[in-house]
C-alpha cells in the first residue's frame, strides 16, 4: 500500500531519454569504447567524482577489454556532475580533455540546456574514443546503451 498516491516525477521525458540513448549509440558506432550515462536527483557524496567512480564500478565498466569506458554522471537537483574515464582512455586523452568536457557541460547547464549539453558531451567523448579506439572487426557492444537512473 502506498501512503502517497503521487507518482514520482521522471527526471527526463521519454523523448529526452530517446535522444540521449540515440546520442550514445551514434557516439559508439565507430569505436570499441563504451559510454554510459548515470543520472539521479541527488548526489549523496561531497564530491560527485566519488559517486561517479562508485557507479562506474557497480556497472562493471572497468571490465571492458581495452579499459575504454566513460561514465557521465549527473545529479540533476544538486546541479552536480562528473565524467569518469577508465585507465585506457584517460592515458590517451589526459586531464585537459576531461576539463574541456566539464567546461562544455557547465556552459550548457548554466543556460539550463541539460539535454543539449549531455548530447554534445557524449558526441565529443565519442569522437575521442573513435580517434584512440577505432572500431575493429569483432568489436561488440560490451555495455548497454540505456540510461541508468539512480535515486
Amino acid at each position: 500500500m502506498r501512503i502517497f498516491p503521487f507518482k514520482r516525477k521522471e527526471i527526463f521525458s521519454e523523448s529526452e531519454k530517446n535522444r540521449l540513448v540515440q546520442a550514445i549509440r551514434v557516439a559508439e558506432r565507430l569505436t570499441s569504447g563504451e559510454i554510459r550515462l548515470f543520472v539521479e536527483s541527488h548526489c549523496q557524496y561531497v564530491d560527485p567524482m566519488d559517486r561517479a567512480k562508485e557507479a562506474f564500478l557497480s556497472l562493471g565498466m572497468e571490465k571492458t577489454k581495452q579499459r575504454n569506458g566513460v561514465l557521465l554522471y549527473v545529479a540533476i537537483k544538486d546541479r552536480q556532475f562528473a565524467i569518469f574515464g577508465d585507465q585506457g582512455i584517460h592515458d590517451r586523452v589526459g586531464n585537459d580533455f576531461w576539463v574541456k568536457e566539464a567546461n562544455l557541460l557547465l556552459s550548457h547547464f548554466k543556460d539550463a540546456h541539460i539535454i543539449e549539453g549531455i548530447e554534445e558531451c557524449i558526441r565529443e567523448i565519442g569522437e575521442s574514443l573513435r580517434t584512440h579506439f577505432p572500431h575493429e572487426a569483432g568489436d561488440g557492444n560490451e555495455l548497454p546503451d540505456d540510461i541508468v537512473f539512480g535515486k
